[in-house]
């Protein structure tokens, strides 16, 4: 990983007790054109920050596998979706399917992702700060700023303009 990207989550680990604070109060403010301003500080994040040189999301989060993602997954490698869940997959605390081990078994050494294609929809998702309604996306933005450099940086930036 690279150093700037190492600085931004130093960051976030350093301020995580007052980032946490900041958005419950940017929550309960409910304000507007939250997303249209996290849609920018999202874009203008990944023009500095490539995930390839990162890849921190696939190596320490696993996501949460809906049925459909495992039937793609399944397809995608050629074997029925039983044998991909025994073969990947355990249940976590909560009864849902998440990888056996991390980091993810389809992460490559050079950080692509061997399934991209039919990959899980929290994959695609991630980091979610591009999405609509960030007001119910706020605490999983607040965990994501721990792992993710460009989240990292959407959340201080986001300091300044709220």
């Amino acid at each position: 990983m690279l150093d700037t990207y190492k600085k931004y989550l130093s960051i976030a680990h350093k301020n995580k007790v007052n980032n946490h604070k900041f958005l419950e109060q940017l929550k309960k403010k409910r304000k507007a054109g939250l997303d249209l301003l996290m849609q920018q500080l999202h874009e203008a994040a990944f023009e500095e920050i490539d995930c390839l040189q990162c890849a921190n999301c696939c190596k320490t989060t696993g996501p949460l596998l809906l049925s459909k993602d495992i039937d793609r997954l399944a397809s995608a490698l050629n074997i029925r979706p039983a044998i991909f869940a025994e073969t990947y997959l355990k249940r976590d605390e909560d009864g849902d399917d998440i990888f056996k081990t991390m980091p993810c078994p389809f992460l490559g050494s050079d950080h692509y992702c061997k399934v991209y294609e039919a990959r899980p929809n929290a994959c695609r998702e991630y980091p979610h700060t591009q999405q609509r309604d960030q007001l119910q996306k706020l605490k999983i933005t607040y965990q994501n700023s721990l792992i993710c450099p460009a989240v990292a940086k959407i959340v201080e930036q986001l300091k300044e303009f709220a």
